[in-house]
């Protein structure tokens, strides 16, 4: 996990309303996406049992998805290969989940592992039966999974990683499949930006796993809004809370941040928890929004008890659009009990829009609604429906990528929210693209 260097795209980015579902056919350059997943009839829209980020870390489970191959010469191999040769780097919570769920898919086969820490590599290697050639550890093993010749690689390691690693993908040929956030800071995600146009380019497909745009009743909510079903957009409103993670004292080397979400607590490595955890949120808000910010004012603070890690952990944000639609933000990370939230409304002149990552999605109008679903297992199934995504565009050779340029600026719409929220002062998004400010982080000490 070597360190993030600086990118050399500047600018913005202009936001395109774009959902991901899962694809049942494709047109003369289009995707199809199926919308009705879940069944939009019979619906309680009660809120369901409060859960905590953790419990969807730990307790997600997976589904055994279909898959149909078109073109098998696609992929990197011979003819008789129908299935992706995939090479996951980072085995921690979820990305040993999303390797269990390429297992299960049935169109991939995992040839190749690497994490850091090399009893994670072994552990892994061992449930995926993965030759202890292929299995590599410390900073370069990114590049020797790489190097192995795999055709697709899935990302999940802390976010400060992403920038060289999926530069080191595209410029080998893989697909890409990568969490978010997509950097910390902005010359990563500009990196990221570019390294995006060039798999796209170069005909390789580059997948940001964001949940919420897989759900069938996010994607109807979302559009009936953009359709006038509110009326004009006044106002937007996220929310995220959850129970914060481990944040112990620090040691001689940054080993010991490495693992069990401890990152997310220091900016250089996961972003911050607005960066990390809070983006789930503000993105739906830039989807309903169909743009992006052109400034944020703020404040945060750190308020858990005993911090060593240099993020705040509560935020209150108010980004500015450039038609003057508001966004307010607010995230809460303390270990206080108070349930798991991921939310987002809109207020419109005639009604308003209702999204919730683990509750419903509903639209009440004065002249009529939506009335929507609960939403339910959105962690895992959002993952699913993602990975069942991608194959069938790498089989299919459909290479539009639409979840790039919404992820990196609701990477950057997040990283401009921490900056202007630290600061205590109102900040636009062209300045912090023009401070193209990096974080440093002190590989001291690691194994190479």
């Amino acid at each position: 996990m070597p360190q993030v260097a600086s990118g050399s795209l500047s600018g913005g980015f202009s936001m395109k309303v774009q959902t991901l579902g899962r694809v049942v056919k494709r047109g003369k350059g289009e995707i199809v996406v199926d919308e009705r997943e879940h069944s939009m009839g019979k619906v309680k829209n009660t809120r369901t049992k409060s859960i905590t980020r953790r419990g969807f870390m730990s307790g997600a489970g997976a589904a055994v998805l279909s898959f149909t191959i078109m073109k098998s010469s696609l992929v990197r191999g011979t003819m008789a290969n129908t299935r992706i040769e995939a090479g996951c780097i980072g085995l921690g919570g979820r990305g040993r989940m999303i390797a269990g769920m390429l297992e299960r898919h049935g169109g991939y086969q995992i040839t190749a592992v690497a994490d850091y820490f090399a009893n994670m590599a072994k552990a892994a290697g061992e449930q995926f039966k993965i030759a202890k050639s292929r299995r590599f550890s410390g900073l370069s093993g990114h590049k020797k999974l790489i190097a192995s010749k795999v055709d697709a690689v899935f990302l999940e390691t802390p976010p400060y990683c992403f920038p060289e690693h999926v530069e080191a993908a595209v410029e080998a040929g893989c697909h890409v499949y990568i969490a978010k956030p997509l950097g910390c800071a902005v010359p990563g995600c500009l990196r990221i930006a570019k390294m995006g146009q060039k798999a796209t380019a170069d005909k390789k497909v580059f997948l940001v796993d964001f949940q919420t745009r897989t759900d069938p009743f996010y994607i109807e909510g979302v559009k009936r809004v953009q359709q006038g079903a509110i009326g004009k957009i006044a106002m937007l409103s996220s929310e995220y809370n959850d129970e914060s993670f481990s944040d112990p004292p620090k040691t001689a080397t940054i080993e010991s941040r490495l693992q069990n979400l401890v990152w997310v607590n220091d900016e250089e490595l996961g972003g911050s928890y607005l960066v990390n955890a809070g983006i789930h949120a503000v993105d739906v808000a830039l989807w309903i929004a169909g743009g992006r910010p052109v400034s944020a004012m703020g404040c945060s603070r750190i308020a858990r008890q005993n911090p060593h890690g240099d993020s705040h952990d509560v935020f209150s944000v108010t980004y500015e659009f450039a038609n003057g639609l508001i966004l307010n933000h607010r995230g809460e990370h303390l270990r206080n009990r108070f349930e798991f939230r991921c939310d987002c409304f809109a207020q419109g002149q005639n009604g308003y829009l209702e999204t919730g990552y683990t509750s419903r999605v509903r639209i009440l109008g004065i002249k009529g609604g939506y009335r929507g679903g609960d939403v339910v297992n959105l962690y895992p199934r959002g993952a699913e429906r993602n990975i069942d995504t991608f194959h069938k565009c790498v089989l299919n050779g459909i290479y539009n990528n639409p979840t790039i340029e919404p992820s990196v600026n609701a990477t950057l719409t997040t990283i401009l929210g921490r900056e202007a929220a630290k600061r205590n002062t109102k900040l636009t998004w062209d300045e912090v693209i023009r401070e193209n400010k990096g974080l440093e982080v002190n590989l001291t000490g690691l194994k190479t």
